[in-house]
């Protein structure tokens, strides 16, 4: 049996080797960090998410722009038609025309708001910042997305690698079971019982490959990349992680993603950005001074004066300043300033909610770590101890000391044993990283 198992590995191996040559090349394989780097390009909420910071930027300059003053020209033109009045005679003339045309530049500049304009900017910047870190934060969850996808296809590849060496292992045994039905030894019940086990796992492995299909169809999806492509994860070795000792100090993991988490510095600048809104909501409180100066001159045509001349000695500056003295404004200021406070709480709330949904997800992720990996070990112990009874009850099968329904049924508990071993581990493997994640590390292998 070992013999068999030896080159049934074998096969698989020069086969698998062929396939890689044929049928991957340099570019065709994704590691991990390559398949988040893509997915990180192609993803239309971090797209959307940038477009968004972009205009906050803009509404930034907008801001800072208030500060100066605003400057603009006019031109107008001007034909009356009339009877002039004589106040000599009393009378009223012919019909006449006159045109004229004039020119003028004015500007206007607010010199005291109640630090509205000030106040704005600082918002604006810190709207801004937050814009930052809610890109960030959705980039973390594309990263996790991805992480969970890229495992769940590493995990069915195993599974379509575990079902076709179990076929290869049952067609030896079935062989074996023909020639001792042919010889008598066994009876046609054991022969069928051994080729109704191959059915079984043939159809294992067609439910493997299907779910390969679809976990890769998933991942492709969630990178945003073509069905078409030619894609192949990398297969990484898990042994470093699965053997490392990680920190499982659930408080100081929480102490560190409290400085560095972006979800947690998106709420507390939020809480800034809220603040400075009660300081905008007063300003309506506030007199508003404002200057204005400006310079206009004209011609009028049909005088004898030239262009020029007009132009010149028909200018008319102007500089005026404007107080603005808010009274009664039914209750708009008082109302804006109690809506401002009642945002500043809401915004302080769900920071809060914030930090605590943070120091619950890595309670839970610590906990999951303890629970995947005694799991893991367990299944490891299994998985040996049943290996090692399935070694002893095929030397038995072979020698014709075991019938057919133990030997299978001793079978069916190595393959579950190897199933609940496959799925521990990717699970612990997978547990480990979500730990990463929380300590600010690169999801990587």
């Amino acid at each position: 049996m070992k013999v068999l198992r030896l080159i049934t590995f074998i096969v698989f191996f020069i086969s698998l080797s062929v396939y890689n040559s044929f049928g991957q090349t340099a570019d065709s394989i994704w590691p991990l960090n390559r398949c988040i780097e893509y997915a990180l390009v192609q993803n239309i909420s971090i797209q959307q998410s940038g477009l968004n910071k972009e205009k906050n930027m803009v509404n930034l300059e907008q801001s800072k722009a208030s500060r100066f003053p605003s400057l603009s020209g006019s031109a107008s033109g001007n034909i009356s038609w009339g009877k002039e009045y004589n106040g000599q005679t009393q009378e009223f003339g012919d019909f006449s025309s006159s045109r004229n045309i004039g020119f003028g530049i004015n500007t206007n500049v607010t010199l005291y708001n109640g630090f509205k304009t000030e106040n704005s900017i600082k918002q604006s910047q810190i709207s801004y910042e937050v814009s930052l870190f809610d890109t960030e934060t959705i980039k973390e969850s594309v990263c996790l997305n991805v992480l969970d996808a890229y495992l769940q296809v590493l995990y069915a590849q195993e599974q379509v690698k575990n079902s076709e060496e179990q076929i290869e292992s049952t067609k030896g045994q079935l062989i074996l079971a023909e020639e001792r039905l042919n010889l008598g030894a066994i009876s046609k019940s054991d022969y069928l019982l051994v080729k109704s086990e191959l059915a079984s796992e043939q159809l294992s492995l067609t439910n493997a490959q299907n779910l390969l299909v679809s976990s890769t169809l998933n991942l492709k999806q969630l990178m945003e990349l073509p069905i078409n492509s030619n894609f192949y994860v990398e297969q990484p070795l898990f042994d470093k992680i699965i053997l490392h000792e990680y920190e499982l100090n659930a408080d100081s993991v929480y102490k560190l993603a409290l400085e560095i988490k972006p979800r947690i510095k998106s709420s507390e600048l939020s809480i800034r950005n809220a603040e400075i809104g009660i300081d905008i909501a007063r300003a309506a409180y506030q007199p508003k001074l404002m200057l204005s100066c400006g310079v206009s001159t004209g011609y009028a045509f049909g005088s004898n004066l030239t262009f020029d001349y007009q132009l010149q000695n028909k200018i008319n500056p102007n500089l005026g300043l404007s107080l603005s003295v808010p009274i009664y404004q039914k209750r708009q200021a008082k109302s804006g300033v109690s809506i401002a406070k009642i945002n500043t709480d809401n915004t302080q709330l769900e920071a809060a909610n914030a930090r605590n949904q943070l120091r619950k997800e890595i309670e839970q992720a610590c906990s999951d770590v303890l629970a995947a990996d005694k799991k893991y070990n367990a299944s490891l112990e299994q998985f040996k101890a049943v290996e090692e009874a399935y070694q002893v009850a095929s030397e038995k099968y072979k020698q014709g000391m075991l019938n057919s329904v133990d030997f299978i049924v001793q079978k069916t508990k190595l393959i579950n044993a190897e199933s609940e071993l496959l799925q521990s581990k990717y699970n612990l493997v997978f547990s480990y990283k979500i730990l990463d994640f929380y300590k600010g590390k690169t999801l990587n292998f």
